[in-house]
């Protein structure tokens, strides 16, 4: 007399791995180690928390009053890191971001305070934005031009101010009129304003 009992659910599984090619039983493995190790590293963990917490923390901050503030003055856009952050993406769109660029260089620049890599750099930031056919010239007249190449003999923390003022006038005067009428900076507004109206209508 037989005796019938189902097949262990175990077992079936067993077969079904053994069935496998060797090499995917061999990455499944290898897979399986380098879960474990993501898995048991704490600092890893506490990173992406404290990313996350950070991203929510700037969307809530830009989520209303920060991002209309930008349309009140170009200082107040450039004051904002996700302000510079989300006018850097519109002028990528128009392909000039190397004057923003080229302001944000001239800013890091002044922070400078050793003499040898403040000369260094001015020659970077020169060969990169200033100079005649530079790999990502600025749109700067040719007299700007010249008086930025004299002041690099004797490089200073002043020596690109007024190649920087010119160009941030153009940046005021041209682009950044149109990334307040751009899509992407209406969008914005639109959500930071119905963010704002909901949170009134809660209190």
């Amino acid at each position: 007399m037989s005796c019938w009992m189902p097949e262990c659910p175990a077992l079936s599984m067993c077969r079904g791995l053994a069935a496998l090619p060797i090499t995917c039983l061999e990455r499944a493995k290898d897979l399986k180690t380098r879960l474990g190790i993501l898995l048991h590293k704490p600092e890893l963990g506490h990173g992406i928390g404290t990313s996350s917490k950070l991203q929510l923390g700037s969307r809530r901050r830009d989520s209303s009053r920060d991002v209309l503030e930008w349309r009140e003055s170009f200082d107040q856009l450039l004051k904002s890191k996700s302000g510079v952050t989300a006018f850097h993406t519109f002028l990528k769109t128009e392909f000039s971001e190397e004057n923003l660029d080229f302001w944000l260089a001239c800013e890091d620049f002044k922070k400078t305070r050793s003499k040898t890599k403040l000369a260094s750099k001015a020659n970077r930031i020169f060969e990169e934005f200033v100079q005649s056919e530079a790999p990502r010239e600025v749109n700067i007249d040719h007299e700007t031009r010249e008086i930025t190449r004299k002041n690099l003999s004797g490089a200073t923390s002043a020596c690109f101010n007024e190649a920087q003022a010119k160009t941030r006038t153009l940046m005021e005067k041209d682009s950044y009129p149109r990334f307040l009428k751009s899509a992407s900076y209406q969008d914005m507004t639109k959500q930071a304003t119905s963010r704002g109206t909901s949170k009134r209508s809660h209190t």
